[in-house]
């Protein structure tokens, strides 16, 4: 099912303009240069609580310069329906807590697509990361039609592992020397989520 775009309301050029999430007390949205200030300060503040579950972190990821090659790259991706990267904000006083990915999205045969996510850690353990993992899923099933979701964590990531199990994915198997985190090769485990783990059969309107 292709992406149902909205016409640009600043402009009014009908040039797409990336979705907006929201539902259950926050709201997912594409980042745009100026949250860059909030964004760099709260990946800032969290780093020694993120890093260890992280790849390693170029020498100039918190710049100004680093984020617009970041935006660049994630507005192709959007645009070539392969990827939808978005900021996690409270739906009331629109605070910055997270990120959350919809990345490698294959069709075909496949119709898989897999979720990548991080917290800051001043807001960790507060439900955002649940909340926004099921509105990405809901994205991912009804609007862009895919029929699977993938993610993976490290085995001792117990609060991830926490949040995929009660956004209900599945745990699926492990994968030895997954991912390069930290600086090394990692060990991961397996999580899956089906479109009709969610919605049963035919329940979902085209």
């Amino acid at each position: 099912m292709p992406m149902r775009w909205f016409l640009d309301g600043v402009t009014g050029l009908g040039r797409p303009t990336l979705p907006r999430l929201a539902g259950n007390g926050v709201v997912l949205r594409a980042p745009e240069m100026t949250d860059f200030p909030a964004w760099a300060a709260l990946r800032a503040q969290s780093r020694a609580f993120l890093s260890p579950w992280e790849p390693l972190w170029p020498e100039d990821d918190l710049t100004r310069f680093a984020f617009k090659r970041r935006l660049d790259r994630l507005r192709e991706e959007a645009a070539e329906e392969t990827g939808f990267s978005f900021l996690i904000l409270t739906d009331g006083s629109q605070q910055l807590v997270g990120g959350i990915t919809l990345s490698n999205i294959r069709r075909r045969a496949a119709q898989t697509g897999t979720l990548g996510y991080w917290m800051g850690q001043p807001f960790a353990r507060h439900g955002y990361m649940t909340r926004s993992v099921r509105l990405v899923s809901d994205f991912a099933f009804r609007t862009l039609g895919l029929e699977r979701l993938e993610a993976a964590c490290l085995p001792e990531n117990a609060a991830s592992i926490r949040v995929l199990e009660k956004a209900g994915f599945r745990r699926e198997g492990y994968a030895r020397g997954y991912l390069a985190i930290a600086g090394r090769r990692r060990d991961h485990v397996l999580f899956g989520l089906l479109k009709s783990d969610l919605f049963p059969s035919n329940s979902v309107a085209s």
